[in-house]
C-alpha cells in the first residue's frame, strides 16, 4: 500500500486515483477549484466523469502541503500550460520524492517537454513519464489498459510498475524518457488533424493515410529531438496515436471535427469545454520543425489551418498535390 499524492483533478488524474485506490493505496488529490473539491469529498464524484462513484480511500484538498506531505510520490497531472506555475507553488514540499508527470504536452513560451521544464526548476528531481493510450473514462471503469513508464531511475519504474500494475493495467517499463513524452505529446496534433478529416467527411482511405503518415513526421521530429525510433512504435507513440485518432472520448480528435465543421476557434474551445492540448501543440511543433529543419507537411498544413485560415478541404488537396515522393 502506497500514499500517493495527484497534483490536478481532471478526468486523467481522477481515473489514476480511482485506479490506484481500488488497488488499496490512500490518494490525495491535489484541486486548484474549492467547487471540484466538495464535489470529490462530499458527493463521491467527478463532474468530468459522469456516472463515476469514487472510492472512500480517496480524499481531495486544495492545499499543496496537505496532499504531498506523508506522500510516497507524486502524480503530475495539470495541463501543459500550468505545468510550471503550479509545479512551482508545491515544489517546496517534493523533497526526494519521485514526480511522475501524466500530462501530455509542451510549455508553448520556451518549447521544452514537461520532464525538461520541471528539471528547470529543481534540478535534483527524480522524474518519470507515465504515457500510451489510456482514456480516463475506460481506465475509471476498469477496461483493460497497457502504459509505460519511462525514467533514468531504475528505482521508479520498479516502484511504479508494482504500484499500478493489476489485472486491468499492464506497465511496461523504458529509459527512453525523451521519446515516450514526445510521443505523447506530439500524437495529440495528428488527433486533431482526424477530427478535421471527420469533420469534412473524409473516409476510411485518409484515416489510414493520415494515421500512417502522421506517425511517420512524429518520429521523425521526435528522433531529432533525442527520442528512440523504437518508442515512436510502441505504446507510447503508435499506441497512443491510434487510441486519440478513432475514439469519440479523444478531446483533440473533437475540437479538430468542430474545426472541420466550420466553428472558429474560440467556438471550439468553448464547445469542448476542457483544455485542448493539441492547439499549444501544433504551434510548438511547427517551431521545432522549422528550427531542426524537418520535413513536416501535415503538421504544416494543420498549421495554416489553425493559424493562418487555410479552409481544411484546401489543406487535403495542398497535401494531396505535394511533389513525388518515394516512401
Amino acid at each position: 500500500m502506497k500514499n500517493i499524492a495527484i497534483i490536478g483533478s481532471g478526468s486523467w488524474g481522477v481515473a489514476l486515483a480511482v485506479h490506484l485506490a481500488g488497488l488499496g493505496n490512500n490518494i490525495k488529490i491535489w484541486s486548484f477549484m474549492e467547487e471540484e473539491r466538495d464535489i470529490i469529498n462530499n458527493e463521491k464524484r467527478c463532474k468530468f466523469l459522469p456516472g463515476l462513484i469514487l472510492p472512500e480511500n480517496i480524499y481531495c484538498s486544495t492545499s499543496f502541503e496537505e496532499v504531498i506531505k506523508d506522500s510516497d510520490f507524486i502524480i503530475h497531472v495539470t495541463p501543459s500550460k500550468f505545468t510550471r506555475s503550479t509545479f512551482k507553488q508545491y515544489k517546496q514540499y517534493v523533497g526526494d520524492r519521485p514526480i511522475i508527470i501524466c500530462s501530455k504536452g509542451f510549455e508553448k513560451e520556451t518549447l521544452k517537454t514537461l520532464d525538461e521544464v520541471i528539471l528547470d526548476e529543481m534540478p535534483e528531481s527524480k522524474v518519470g513519464v507515465l504515457s500510451g493510450p489510456s482514456h480516463a473514462e475506460e481506465v475509471s471503469t476498469a477496461i483493460p489498459t497497457a502504459l509505460v513508464i519511462a525514467s533514468k531511475n531504475q528505482d521508479i519504474l520498479t516502484m511504479i510498475q508494482n504500484t499500478f500494475m493489476s489485472e486491468n493495467m499492464r506497465i511496461y517499463t523504458s529509459n527512453d524518457v525523451k521519446g515516450v513524452e514526445l510521443g505523447g505529446a506530439l500524437k495529440n496534433i495528428i488527433a486533431f488533424c482526424a477530427g478535421v478529416a471527420a469533420g469534412i467527411n473524409l473516409g476510411d482511405n485518409s484515416f489510414a493515410a493520415l494515421i500512417t503518415r502522421g506517425l511517420k513526421e512524429i518520429s521523425r521530429l521526435g528522433i531529432e529531438l533525442g527520442g528512440e525510433e523504437d518508442t515512436f512504435y510502441g505504446l507510447s507513440g503508435l499506441g497512443d496515436l491510434i487510441v486519440t485518432c478513432l475514439s469519440q472520448h479523444s478531446r483533440n480528435r473533437k475540437a479538430g471535427y468542430l474545426i472541420g465543421q466550420g466553428k472558429s476557434l474560440e467556438e471550439t474551445k468553448k464547445e469542448v469545454g476542457m483544455v485542448i492540448e493539441s492547439i499549444d501543440n501544433i504551434d510548438v511543433a511547427y517551431q521545432l520543425g522549422k528550427i531542426h529543419n524537418i520535413e513536416m507537411p501535415i503538421v504544416e498544413t494543420v498549421y495554416k489551418v489553425l493559424y493562418e485560415n487555410l479552409d481544411p478541404k484546401e489543406a487535403v488537396k495542398k497535401l494531396m498535390t505535394r511533389d513525388k515522393k518515394v516512401e
